[in-house]
């Protein structure tokens, strides 16, 4: 339709040019004829010219309104096409810079600028500028020096003031002669002639302003050109808007999809299996680690119900106390998979709500202890066959090279009962368990004494203090100690056996010195133990003490010299195996 009217404005305007044309030609002929009628005493008739120039000035109007629709016409196409493309596209910065190059295009504008307001600083900051001064300068006539067009940036804060003060659109056709910006520093330095100036209102707020000017020419700007500025103005604040909101969307967007890729990330990583269910024990979350347990794809899992992974029976009364309002269940249940057999699963079951606080479903941390619980069998089997501090501190063993290493310690060799004491008419599983009532009466006071149990000989027990295993810089003192709280037991032990009380059949010898401590063996197969002198002589103690009696060596004696409790009484040197010097010999009693 537009179209069609600009064809027919067109049209319009070429005839009447014809028209004026025409007259024109008229009128100089009757001049022409007015001077010849003149000289023979004649006239015309004025009307006739009066006529003519009344057509003309018709002809002048009709072209003028003709011009001024045409030019509104297209404005308002322009406007329809800026409204459209402002519109096609949430790329702000490059639909604004299209628009205000088209705006410029049609108010005959010099520069044009739109400024947005800082939503931090409340300040208002340019966002968009265009200069066309060059071109205008140029059809002017005039230089860069006289059009001084180093100013393109600067503009008329007192009329943009008035305008965001006002939120009211702004025109002056020669704003050096308009007393409303008469104290304008920018209007008399940079020479403002034709100014506009609108502002951006999104739902009664305030979002900006747009300001063009032309510092060349007055009277470039009429209520038309302020009213297309306007219109422009009110689709550019509905497109900032949405493209703040879009801008806004896609951070949240960013923001939540940075958040979600972390949480999975962090979901799969997670080294603890998570499964989480709706309020009918639906699987809606199954993470890797939770898939290596139980071997089952997230793929295959999420869905279905929470039967199908983990038996109904031992965890029902877990999932009902947390439906019930616990904020935390903690199990361990031994369910059988397929694939591996029966497993040790921790399970910590916490309650899913809403933003409400309504139960939605529940979510379940698995942590695998089947390795745990079999290694912990394992070590409670070895303590059997092992000393206790040996089995804590096996990683310590390990470590330690074939060879040992030469330190300090002392050793002490218990004998519980002589074999001959073992009732003859005993058959031997008899004779086996009456002699491990003894032995473990011994063990008992040896492993509360942080003593290490390095064999098991017959009716002997070989023990050490302050090895790689039981650190103790008063190990001497500890493995006297040990052999007194050995024969208090023994006495006990007499007495629940019908003993007489006077009668003891232990014997313990006990040496302070240097040994070797560490592994022996082979790579495949090692035992940890100490040899040296100090072990021998220790042995030796043993094999010449009575019946009853505690001895220890003159080393061991200088080591728990002056301690309480403690009495020794000085035997007999003697001439043991292996050494050619007699060995002092000294008996522990209590105080």
């Amino acid at each position: 339709m537009s179209t069609v009217v600009d064809s027919q404005s067109a049209v319009a305007l070429v005839e009447i040019q014809k028209l004026r044309v025409v007259i024109d030609e008229v009128s100089h002929a009757l001049k022409s004829q007015q001077e010849l009628l003149k000289m023979r005493d004649l006239t015309l008739n004025p009307a006739l010219l009066e006529s003519l120039k009344a057509v003309e000035s018709d002809l002048y109007r009709l072209e003028t309104i003709l011009i001024s629709e045409s030019t509104e016409l297209e404005q308002l196409n322009a406007l329809v096409q800026t409204s459209a493309m402002v519109n096609s596209s949430l790329d702000l910065d490059t639909i604004l810079a299209q628009a205000m190059d088209e705006i410029l295009n049609l108010t005959r504008a010099g520069r044009g600028f739109i400024l947005l307001e800082n939503p931090n600083t409340g300040e208002l900051e340019h966002r968009i500028t265009r200069d066309n001064e060059p071109e205008i300068a140029h059809e002017e006539g005039l230089t860069d020096e006289e059009a001084n067009l180093d100013s393109v940036a600067y503009v008329s804060r007192t009329l943009l003031n008035e305008v965001m003060a006002t939120g009211k659109p702004l025109l002056t056709d020669n704003a050096q002669n308009d007393p409303r910006l008469a104290g304008s520093e920018t209007i008399a330095r940079f020479v403002l002639r034709s100014v506009m100036c609108v502002p951006l209102i999104y739902r009664d707020r305030l979002k900006g302003a747009i300001y063009v000017d032309n510092r060349f020419r007055v009277g470039v700007f009429t209520e038309r050109e302020l009213n297309l500025l306007t219109a422009f103005a009110n689709q550019t604040a509905v497109a900032i808007e949405n493209a703040i909101l879009f801008g806004k969307v896609q951070t949240s967007l960013r923001e939540i999809t940075q958040i979600k890729e972390l949480m999975e990330s962090v979901f799969a990583s997670i080294t603890s299996g998570v499964i989480t269910t709706n309020a009918d024990d639906i699987v809606t979350t199954f993470n890797r680690a939770a898939g290596d347990i139980l071997l089952r794809a997230a793929e295959t899992t999420i869905g279905q119900p929470l039967d199908d992974l983990l038996p109904r029976m031992q965890i029902d009364q877990y999932l009902s106390s947390v439906r019930d309002g616990e904020p935390r269940v903690d199990a361990e249940i031994q369910p059988d998979v397929p694939g591996r057999g029966r497993i040790a699963l921790a399970l910590r079951f916490t309650p899913l709500k809403n933003a409400t606080q309504d139960i939605q479903g529940a979510a379940l941390v698995i942590d695998d202890l089947t390795e745990q619980r079999e290694r912990d069998e394992a070590l409670n089997l070895m303590t059997r066959y092992l000393p206790p501090g040996m089995v804590e501190n096996i990683h310590h063993i390990a470590e330690l090279a074939l060879g040992g290493e030469r330190r300090e310690m002392t050793c002490v060799f218990l004998e519980v009962i002589p074999y001959k004491q073992l009732a003859s008419s005993l058959r031997p599983q008899q004779m086996m368990d009456m002699l491990n009532i003894y032995l473990e009466t011994a063990t008992i006071e040896i492993n509360k004494a942080q003593g290490i149990v390095d064999k098991y000989m017959g009716t002997d027990i070989m023990v050490l203090f302050n090895t790689q295993l039981n650190p103790d810089k008063n190990h001497a003192l500890a493995a006297v100690n040990m052999a007194l709280a050995v024969r208090d037991a023994f006495v006990n032990l007499y007495a629940r056996l019908g003993i007489a009380p006077d009668v003891h059949y232990y014997r313990a010898g006990i040496h302070t010195g240097v040994a070797t401590l560490g592994n022996v063996g082979s790579l495949n197969r090692r035992s940890f133990t100490a040899i040296g002198d100090t072990i021998n002589l220790a042995k030796r103690i043993e094999e010449n003490a009575s019946s009853g009696q505690i001895m220890i060596s003159e080393e061991t004696m200088r080591a728990i010299k002056d301690a309480p409790g403690i009495r020794l009484e000085e035997r007999q040197a003697v001439q043991v195996k292996g050494r050619q010097q007699l060995t002092r010999r000294y008996e522990v009693f209590r105080s």
